[in-house]
C-alpha cells in the first residue's frame, strides 16, 4: 500500500512538472492547498477521487494513467526502491540514519546508494542459517501445526478443485493425471538425467517447464509428489524466502498440497471414517488404497484424523542409528526433545515400538504394540522401511482408550517405559558393566549435521551456479 502511494505521488509530480506548474499553481487549480499536495506527492497522504480527477484533468492525463502501478521515470523508480528498502526490518536493525532522497543527491549516487542496499539485501539471504536458527525455527512451526492439528484446510481446498478439474475421481493418482494438472496451471513436466546434485526438481518459470528426475525410477511414487510440490509453489504464490523459517514454511506447505492432492480430502475422510466405523484403521490399508508410500500416508492420517475422525494422534520417524528425523503429537505423548524443544536427531527409549521394531526378523506387515509411558498408556502402528542410506521406522499412534478404532488393537505385545528416567533402558545391567567397563574403547559413529553448517542460497542447499547453468541448457535446447 506504502508503495502503490509512492508510485502515484511520484507520477502526480512527474506529469505536474512536464506541464511547467508549480506545487502553487496545481494547488490553486485543484482546490488543495499546496502544503496538502506535496504530502500527496511524497506518498504520505491518499487524494480522494475527487481531488485525483481533477489533478488529472489539470496535467492533461487520464485517471488510469495517473493510476499505472509503474514508476515514471528511472529516478523515481530509485527514489520508490530506496524508500522500500530503508523500510526493510533488516536496514531498521542497523539503527543507521534514513538517507533522503533530495535534488542534491544526483542520479549516480542514488544508483549506487539502492546497489549497496540491494547488495546487502541479498547477502543477507544468502547468509548461512547456523544450526541453532534452524532448530529455533523448525521447532516453532512445529508447535503452530500442533495448535493447528495439523491440519490447512484451504490447502485441502485448493489441492481437491485441482484434482477435480484434472478429471480424476478415484483410486491413486496416476502420472498422467498428475501431468494434466501441470498443463492446467501452465506448466510441461520434463524427465531429464541432468539435474543438479543439490536440486529434486526444477522449475522454469520463464517457459513453463518442470524438470523432474527420469521417469524410470523405480515404483516413480516420489515423482508425482515432486511434480505436485513444484505446481503448489506457483499456486501458493512463493516468493524467494526471506529466511530459514520462511524456506520451512514452504516447504510445509508444498508437501501438505502434494499430499492434499494424492489422497484428496472427500476421498480420504470418506475412507477413514468408513475404517473407523468398521473399528479397522489400517495405515496400510489407507496407503494401498491411494497408491503412496506408507509414511506419506501416516503423515496424512495426522493431516485428518483430530479434524474429522476426533481422535488425537502421534507420528514419529525414526532412522535407526541416527534417532527422530520427523516428529509430530498432539495427544501428550512425550517426544523427546533438547533443551531447546527440537526433537529431531533426539534418541527415543528403547522400548518404544519405533525402536522395537527393528529387531523383528518379519518386518513385512505392520509391528502393533502397548507402551506404559508416564504419560500414560499409547498404542502404536509400526513399519519399518529402507531408505537411501539407512533404515527408518514410521509409527503412528493414539492413547490407549482410542486402540478400539484400529486394526492390531488386540496385540498382546506390551513394554513399559520410563524414560527419560536413565534407569529405563540406558544403563547397562550391573553384571555387564562389572565385566566391561574399562574394557572396550569403541569407535563413535560421527553424524554428518554435527559440525557443518547449514547450506546457504537463496533456496538452502541448491548451488545457484548448477542451478542456472542447467537451465541455460536446457532452454537452448528446446527442453
Amino acid at each position: 500500500m506504502a508503495n502503490d502511494m509512492m508510485i502515484l505521488g511520484k507520477r502526480i509530480k512527474h506529469f505536474r512538472t512536464q506541464t511547467g506548474m508549480t506545487l502553487e499553481q496545481l494547488g490553486d487549480a485543484v482546490g488543495v492547498v499546496p502544503s496538502q499536495l506535496s504530502l500527496i506527492e511524497n506518498g504520505k497522504r491518499e487524494p480522494k477521487l475527487s481531488v485525483l480527477n481533477a489533478i488529472a484533468a489539470t496535467v492533461n492525463v487520464s485517471v488510469p494513467e495517473l493510476l499505472s502501478t509503474e514508476a515514471p521515470d528511472r529516478r523515481s523508480e530509485l527514489e520508490i526502491e530506496l524508500e522500500r528498502l530503508q523500510r526493510s526490518e533488516l536496514y531498521t536493525s542497523l539503527n543507521l540514519p534514513i538517507v533522503r532522497s533530495t535534488k542534491g543527491l544526483s542520479d549516480d549516487a542514488l544508483e549506487a546508494i539502492v546497489g549497496m542496499h540491494k547488495e546487502m539485501e541479498r547477502k543477507n539471504r544468502q547468509s548461512i542459517a547456523t544450526p541453532e536458527e534452524a532448530r529455533r525455527a523448525n521447532t516453532e512451526l512445529q508447535a503452530i501445526m500442533r495448535e493447528k492439528n495439523n491440519y490447512l484446510p484451504e490447502l485441502d481446498v485448493l489441492a481437491e478443485d485441482l484434482v477435480k478439474k484434472s478429471g480424476h475421481e478415484s483410486g491413486a493418482l496416476m502420472h498422467r493425471t498428475v501431468a494434466e494438472m501441470a498443463n492446467n496451471v501452465g506448466f510441461e513436466l520434463i524427465f531429464v538425467d541432468d539435474l543438479p546434485n543439490s536440486a529434486r526438481s526444477i522449475t522454469d518459470l520463464a517457459n513453463g517447464r518442470i524438470y523432474l528426475p527420469p521417469a524410470s525410477i523405480p515404483g516413480g511414487h516420489g515423482l508425482r509428489a515432486m511434480a505436485l510440490q513444484a505446481i503448489a509453489h506457483r499456486l501458493l504464490d512463493h516468493t524467494k524466502p526471506n529466511n530459514y523459517a520462511e524456506f520451512l514454511l514452504q516447504r510445509l506447505e508444498i508437501n501438505y498440497f502434494a499430499a492434499a492432492c494424492l489422497m484428496p480430502i472427500t476421498a480420504s475422510v470418506a475412507f477413514l471414517q468408513n475404517a473407523k466405523k468398521e473399528r479397522n484403521i489400517a495405515i496400510e490399508d489407507f496407503r494401498d488404497a491411494f497408491g503412496v508410500t506408507h509414511e506419506a500416508a501416516a503423515l496424512r492420517f495426522t493431516n485428518l484424523a483430530t479434524e474429522h475422525l476426533g481422535l488425537r494422534t502421534h507420528f514419529l520417524r525414526v532412522n535407526q542409528g541416527e534417532g527422530i528425523f520427523r516428529g509430530y503429537e498432539n495427544d501428550g505423548l512425550k517426544i523427546p526433545a533438547d533443551p531447546s524443544g527440537s526433537i529431531e536427531g533426539q534418541v527415543v527409549c528403547r522400548k518404544w515400538p519405533s525402536r522395537v521394531a527393528f529387531d523383528r526378523t518379519n518386518r513385512t506387515n505392520e509391528f502393533y504394540q502397548y507402551t506404559d509411558t508416564p504419560s500414560g498408556t499409547f498404542w502404536d502402528s509400526t513399519q519399518t522401511g529402507t531408505g537411501e542410506k539407512e533404515e527408518f521406522s514410521i509409527s503412528v499412534g493414539v492413547p490407549f482408550d482410542d486402540a478400539k478404532w484400529f486394526r492390531g488393537r488386540d496385540t498382546d505385545k506390551r513394554q513399559v517405559s520410563t524414560c527419560p528416567n536413565e534407569n529405563c533402558c540406558k544403563v547397562p545391567e550391573e553384571n555387564l558393566s562389572a565385566r566391561w567397563e574399562g574394557k572396550a574403547w569403541p569407535s563413535a559413529r560421527m553424524h554428518a549435521h554435527v559440525l557443518s553448517p547449514l547450506p546457504s542460497g537463496t533456496f538452502p542447499g541448491v548451488e545457484e551456479t548448477e542451478l542456472y547453468s542447467f537451465l541455460e541448457r536446457h532452454a537452448n535446447a528446446g527442453g
